[in-house]
Parts: C-alpha cells; sequence; structure tokens
C-alpha cells in the first residue's frame, strides 16, 4: 500500500519522516493521535532531540540550553516512532514509481511507501565572509562562546527578526553592537519599508548602532568593511540575513520552486510537473504550500509547523479538516517591543497605520480595497487577540477601511465599527 490521497485513504504500510524539528515532531505525532499503528521511523542530522527554534535568538544570552520540545508540547519522539536516528542525515531522495521513496544515508538506504520531508531550512551564508550565523543549538552555543563576558564589538548583518532579536539581547547584556542592514528599513523584506522604518528608532533608544541603506563589501578578522570604504572594527560577526530550505540533498528528485522550497498542495502532497507525486509528503519550513486564500504560502512560519502536520496527518488517512488553513504568523520580542505579525502582505497593498507608532503600542493594517492581508501588532496584546480573530476564517477578511486621518487608534475599534468585518 502506498501514500496516496487521490485514491480511497488506505494507511500506508509504513511511514518515514526525514528530519527531527517542530515540523517532524508534530507529525509523528498527528500520526499516532490519529490513529495510525503502523511502522514509522525518523532520520535527523543534527543528533539532538527536537527543540524550539526562537528561543534561539530571543533567548540567546539567558537560556542557554535548547528549548527542548518533548517538556513544551509533551510529544516524547522516542516512544511515539519505531525507530529514531537522529544523527543520520539523509544525502538524497529516489522517488519510486508505485509510491514512496528510497532515502540514501551514509550507513545504507532507507526505503519506505510514505515518506514526509521535514528538514527544515539553513542559514544563508556569504562565501569568504569570515561571519557566524544562529540557526541551530551549536550556532548559539559558539555565538555565546566568541560573546564571552564582554563586553564585545558585534557588527550583526541584517535587521530581520534575527538581528533584531540578536541585537536587542546582546545590547542589554552590555556589548557594544552595530546593525548593518542593505534595505532602507528594517524589516523591511517582510514588512516593508515604510512600516519598517517606524522600527528604526528602537535601534538608538536600545544602544544598538543601527546602518540601514549600508552594503557589506567583505568580511575579515578585522570586522566589517562596507561599500562606502567605511570598516566597522568587530571581535564577533554575526550574518542574519535569512534562511533557506534545507532542500540541497534533494538535487533533482523533486521540482523545487525558486529559494530551494517543495511545493505542496493543500494536504502537503509534493507537486511534480503532472500533479501530486505518490507518497511523498513536505511539511514545515522546506515547503512552499498552496493556498485557496493566500496563494502560495512559505513554510517558514511557527504555525505552519505547529498545524500543518496535523492537516497533512487528516488527509493522509481519509479524516475530516474542521478547522480553517493555519494563518502565516510571527512572533518577535526585539529592542524592548513585542511584534506579532498574521497574515502575508503583499508589495503593492495598502497600508494604515492605528495609533501613534511613538507611543506605546500601534498596529498596521495591510490591505487591498476592502481585503485585509495582514497586520502587525505592537505591544498591544488585546490588538493581538483582534487580528487572531479576524484571520480565522475560512477566506481573507473584508474590512472597510477609512482614510488614515479617519482612522481609530487600534484594531479592537476599527473592527467594531466598520460596517464589512
Amino acid at each position: 500500500m502506498t501514500c496516496d490521497p487521490t485514491s480511497p485513504p488506505v494507511p500506508p504500510d509504513d511511514v518515514l519522516v526525514v528530519g527531527a524539528g517542530l515540523a517532524a515532531l508534530r507529525t509523528v505525532a498527528a500520526l499516532r493521535e490519529h490513529g495510525y499503528d503502523g511502522p514509522l521511523r525518523v532520520l535527523g542530522a543534527e543528533g539532538l532531540d527536537p527543540y524550539d527554534r526562537p528561543p534561539l535568538s530571543k533567548h540567546l544570552l539567558d537560556r542557554t540550553s535548547p528549548a527542548w520540545l518533548a517538556d513544551d508540547l509533551g510529544h516524547d519522539l522516542h516512544a511515539l516512532a519505531d525507530h529514531v536516528d537522529l544523527a543520520r542525515p539523509a544525502r538524497s531522495l529516489r522517488p519510486l514509481p508505485d509510491g514512496g521513496a528510497v532515502v540514501a544515508t551514509d550507513e545504507g538506504d532507507v526505503q519506505a511507501a510514505c515518506v514526509v520531508v521535514a528538514t527544515g531550512a539553513h542559514a544563508v551564508t556569504v562565501p569568504g565572509w569570515r561571519a557566524r550565523t544562529l540557526h541551530t543549538a551549536a550556532d548559539a552555543d559558539a555565538l555565546r562562546a566568541a560573546l564571552g563576558d564582554g563586553p564585545a564589538r558585534l557588527v550583526v548583518v541584517g535587521a530581520g527578526w534575527v538581528g533584531a532579536e540578536v541585537a536587542g539581547v546582546s545590547a542589554a547584556a552590555g556589548h557594544h553592537v552595530t546593525v548593518v542592514e542593505a534595505r532602507a528599513a528594517p524589516l523591511a523584506t517582510a514588512l516593508g519599508e515604510r512600516v519598517g522604518a517606524l522600527t528604526a528608532p528602537w535601534y538608538a533608544a536600545a544602544g544598538v548602532d543601527l546602518r540601514a541603506g549600508a552594503r557589506v563589501g567583505h568580511v575579515d578578522d578585522l570586522g566589517v568593511h562596507l561599500d562606502d570604504g567605511t570598516s566597522l572594527a568587530a571581535d564577533v560577526v554575526l550574518v542574519a540575513v535569512g534562511a533557506r530550505p534545507a532542500t540541497t540533498w534533494l538535487a533533482d528528485a523533486v521540482p523545487l520552486r525558486a529559494g530551494g522550497a517543495v511545493p505542496v498542495d493543500e494536504s502537503y502532497r509534493v507537486l511534480g510537473p503532472s500533479g501530486a507525486l505518490p507518497g511523498l509528503l513536505a511539511v514545515g519550513d522546506v515547503a512552499v504550500r498552496r493556498s485557496a486564500r493566500h496563494g502560495w504560502v512559505s513554510g517558514g512560519h511557527w504555525d505552519e509547523a505547529l498545524r500543518g502536520p496535523d492537516v497533512l496527518v487528516r488527509r493522509l488517512l481519509g479524516l475530516a479538516v474542521d478547522e480553517p488553513e493555519a494563518t502565516p504568523y510571527v512572533f518577535s520580542t526585539q529592542l524592548g517591543h513585542d511584534l506579532t505579525v498574521f497574515g502575508l502582505p503583499g508589495d503593492g497593498d495598502a497600508v494604515s497605520v492605528l495609533g501613534d507608532p511613538a507611543g506605546p503600542g500601534w498596529t498596521a493594517v495591510w490591505s487591498r480595497g476592502d481585503v485585509v492581508t495582514g497586520a502587525l501588532v505592537v505591544d498591544r496584546p488585546r490588538d493581538v487577540g483582534a487580528a487572531r480573530r479576524l484571520f480565522s476564517r475560512d477566506g481573507l477578511p473584508h474590512v472597510a477601511l477609512p482614510a488614515q486621518r479617519d482612522l481609530p487608534d487600534d484594531l479592537r475599534t476599527l473592527l467594531r465599527t466598520s460596517p464589512a468585518a
């Protein structure tokens, strides 16, 4: 038997989960929770039990051991799976004509009727640069050791989520921190330059030197050298310019989207040129999911790794999926502020700002006409709840947005007074 959901669902003969992070653990747990009692095997690469990655940057200096998911979620991978190899990385994959695949490892091939790819992502590196990255527990250990008791001179290249979080906790610990960002504003890739610029004053307030619109030429043992001739002396350099799906091991085995993501349908089945590939699924950071609500959704969202596996398993086993699809969700604590993002704003979407960005809290709403595509909430717990409810429906919400001068100060009031909400 294969795990081909195009025919009446039949439990697969066996399942191999490749990966040992949040998405992999949740896949294993969901299989058992929904009654699958067949052989279940897991291949990991880091040699560690599943742990949560966001604390690596948010709590770089005050949490020196991983946040084990067994403690946070109550899932014991070793009790749920029949065989767990946490230090046996996959090297290649060969799909089988009748479904499933053979996964090659240094210790031999592993074949399964159903293979779930959940190998996550890896930090982007720049060839030739003498710099560190932060994506794994080992990276966090090495970065803490390099900073030492300080004060150290830390230069962070990239003012995205990870860069801002590390900059904030490092400055608060007494290190001298400079952040270099090629775009005109922090978080410009995720939030756009207009909204990202509203976070720029936080850097100086936190004691961090922000250099926006500055491009790095090269990094060596002396520090960071900018294209304009400026040199920034550094004891430690962290490159935080994003992550990419960990799919090099897949080579030409399955089609990949730009950036290396595995395209999957709404059931997390891997998509080939002629449709879903039987017996192959992918979930979490490694995948990009076809979505009726958002078009294509990157797997690099925490909720996607947390909730996506349950949908994958339900569809695989022929069980009903009653809840709306997961909404892209990001939470960040940076430079003394809490940020929560729901939805998937587009580059051309209009932006409405509720409240004073220089005040105690504010909210940004992205829209196309009266269709709301995303919301950012800063330091407003009650607006977080309103935004979560707004995106809890099957489709994108419709909200009548007045002109900026007539906007209320908070999202809760906007939704209460909008005739279309």
